[in-house]
């Protein structure tokens, strides 16, 4: 029961963090170069749209995943606070350079600290396992699917357009950065 209650504890405060993101870190337009081209609100479709199928969809019953109902629940709070815990670290790291526009900001500078050292987007890869953790909380692979399709899209193509700001701001510092690091997990993608 306690497991139950932790779970939904975090399932309620992942979308107050972000919510509460998308409030206090924006870019200042005075001083910011915003380049974000529709990219947020297509994210905020795609989780808005995503959470609710999922949230319809879990009570397909024959879509149940074919698990113990603990073991589930234990790799949801599992990758929802692990993706949590990994979003806020990489957040941290980057400090005053993170908003949630794509946007450059005066004197920006390559942030190479931390989580950076392995990964280009450490907060998307956060973001993305948070919401394989809420997937599975629906304990559906129908959820799971409607959940993370969307989200993914949505997240590839925002980095497409940050790696372009970046690329742009920052010049052979910033590709250099790229031959090295993968863009989301190490040694995957």
């Amino acid at each position: 029961m306690m497991l139950k209650t932790v779970l939904w504890i975090v399932v309620v405060l992942f979308p107050v963090s972000e919510i509460t993101l998308a409030i206090l870190k924006r870019a200042d337009s005075q001083s910011a170069q915003r380049q974000d081209r529709g990219s947020m609100r297509l994210l905020w479709l795609a989780i808005a749209l995503s959470v609710t199928s999922a949230v319809g969809s879990q009570w397909v019953v024959s879509a149940k995943l074919p698990f113990p109902g603990s073991l589930v629940r234990v790799l949801a709070l599992t990758f929802l606070v692990g993706g949590l815990a990994i979003r806020w670290a990489s957040i941290v790291t980057l400090g005053r350079l993170f908003t949630v526009d794509v946007a450059i900001q005066q004197g920006h500078t390559l942030v190479q600290l931390g989580l950076y050292r392995f990964v280009r987007h450490p907060s998307y890869s956060g973001l993305l396992l948070a919401f394989l953790g809420l997937g599975l909380f629906f304990a559906n692979w129908i959820s799971l699917l409607v959940l993370m399709v969307p989200i993914t899209l949505a997240v590839i193509n925002r980095i497409a357009k940050e790696e372009r700001a970046l690329l742009l701001a920052l010049g052979p510092s910033y590709a250099a950065y790229c031959a090295r690091t993968k863009r989301l997990f190490p040694g995957v993608a």
